[in-house]
């Protein structure tokens, strides 16, 4: 049987949340802010935009926790690889493919799209990378 450490889990999807505030804000933020052309928005609009984030912010929580759930389940259903080395498996067959296929097909020129891919599939890694140590740990 299976079993999962719900505490782990809970603690990797608020690491999520604090890993994207500093990611795409005080590391790359200025960067993401250009490439998504936010940078644009007077800030009347800007301030709407954070108004309408705080729903966001739940979703994302809640679909987090939903994905570390399943990569909790896979880590322990495949005893032969430690966390970290299934977690990374994971980023490399489904995370990286996914991020890149959304970074290339775009009207962005190759340089936009190449800063947007790697900002958010660094991202991925790190946060795969966290959550494959955490989970391991807590196994």
């Amino acid at each position: 049987m299976i079993t999962i450490n719900y505490w782990a889990v809970l603690v990797c999807a608020i690491l999520s949340m604090v890993l994207g505030f500093i990611w795409y804000g005080p590391l790359f933020g200025k960067k993401w802010l250009e490439i998504t052309g936010a940078t644009k928005l007077d800030e009347i609009v800007r301030r709407e935009m954070m108004k309408r984030a705080n729903k966001l912010y739940v979703v994302q929580f809640i679909l987090s926790l939903f994905q570390v759930w399943v990569l909790a389940y896979y880590i322990a259903g495949w005893t032969d690889a430690s966390g970290l080395i299934n977690a990374l498996w994971i980023w490399a067959a489904f995370i990286m493919p996914t991020v890149a296929g959304s970074a290339m097909w775009n009207n962005d020129s190759a340089k936009v799209s190449w800063a947007r891919f790697l900002i958010q599939a660094g991202y991925q890694l790190v946060l795969f990378v966290l959550f494959g140590l955490i989970l391991g740990m807590w196994h």
